[in-house]
């Protein structure tokens, strides 16, 4: 059985890390978003004029963390109910 609270912890501080991550690289090195769309998507897109700042920060953060929780919710709760 899966402690779904720990997971839940566990999940939203991973997810806070690399989302950080992720932003502070594309702050840092901004061609990150082309090259990444361009050698990871096989894409390649006018990506427009970056936007970062505190609250797109916060925003982004916020978001993706309430996705990890909806996902790994499901998945503590699948993985509890579905018998081997």
């Amino acid at each position: 059985m899966v402690n779904t609270q720990h997971l839940l912890k566990v999940s939203a501080a991973w997810i806070s890390i690399v989302y950080t991550a992720c932003f502070a690289g594309a702050a840092l090195f901004s061609g990150i978003r082309t090259g990444f769309m361009m050698y990871a998507l096989h894409m390649n897109v006018n990506m427009g004029v970056n936007v970062l700042t505190a609250g797109t920060f916060l925003s982004g953060l916020v978001i993706w963390n309430v996705i990890t929780f909806l996902a790994v919710w499901l998945f503590a709760v699948l993985f509890n109910r579905i018998k081997k």
